[in-house]
């Protein structure tokens, strides 16, 4: 093959594989029958034009990292460790194909539907490069509830989607910008550890032998710290 040729084939790979902003999504304000917090933001949807990205602040005011955004059970969702949710697109076909319906950006409650990008399989402590200005880093697993399910409207959801082990990846934001829909994702930074996102969403529910792995330096740095501290009572135990 002349190298011309080679290059011009690398250059496709590279395009077909390059790890994209999906959808950015914001959430609407819905009544919530599920759980007795009255509202919830679990209703995304697509949203045109760049969205301003910045840390929300501690947990505990309903912030989260998308402008226009907004968690209403403030107890267990929001705040900087919880500022950003992704979730891929590829997981989102794969769970439409098993449930024989469509799902759109977005029904998971996302922020940003990704592709060609391994979110179940990223580092807790990874950070991305999305766009020109924004960085994230991947701090924790998202964890199933009864709005959720609910949500969702198929009976057993919560031990489904716990037993599959995808949860997608919840993240805070290290620098402020702006999101686009179309953005380039690049992985800045690798932690010197093997805990992934799938990995830390097992020692939390289904695999509690798991647990000391997620006090390695690498990993607690990057967790929330209630999370940690959740995590020190229950091996003490």
């Amino acid at each position: 093959m002349a190298r011309s040729a080679e290059v011009a084939v690398h250059i496709s790979h590279s395009i077909a594989t390059m790890a994209l902003v999906h959808s950015v999504i914001v959430g609407v304000s819905r009544a919530n029958p599920w759980k007795g917090t009255g509202t919830t933001g679990i209703d995304k949807r697509p949203v045109s034009g760049p969205v301003a990205v910045r840390a929300p602040g501690p947990k505990g005011t309903g912030a989260v990292g998308l402008q226009g955004d907004r968690a209403h059970d403030v107890e267990h969702h929001g705040g900087d460790y919880q500022a950003v949710y992704a979730y891929p697109r590829e997981s989102l076909d794969a769970w439409a194909e098993r449930l024989g319906r469509p799902l759109t950006d977005g029904v998971f409650g996302e922020n940003l539907t990704t592709s060609s990008l391994d979110v179940h399989g990223a580092l807790i402590g990874e950070q991305w490069r999305i766009g020109p200005d924004v960085l994230l880093e991947v701090s924790c697993p998202r964890i199933p509830c009864g709005t959720f399910q609910g949500w969702m409207s198929e009976q057993g959801w919560i031990r489904t989607f716990t037993q599959a082990a995808e949860p997608g990846a919840y993240l805070r934001v290290i620098e402020p910008g702006a999101i686009t829909a179309g953005d380039e994702i690049t992985v800045t930074h690798h932690p010197e550890h093997d805990v992934s996102v799938a990995t830390c969403f097992r020692a939390l529910t289904t695999h509690s032998e798991l647990l000391p792995h997620l006090l390695h330096p690498g990993v607690a740095e990057a967790m929330p710290p209630a999370d940690l501290a959740q995590i020190r009572r229950r091996l003490a135990r």
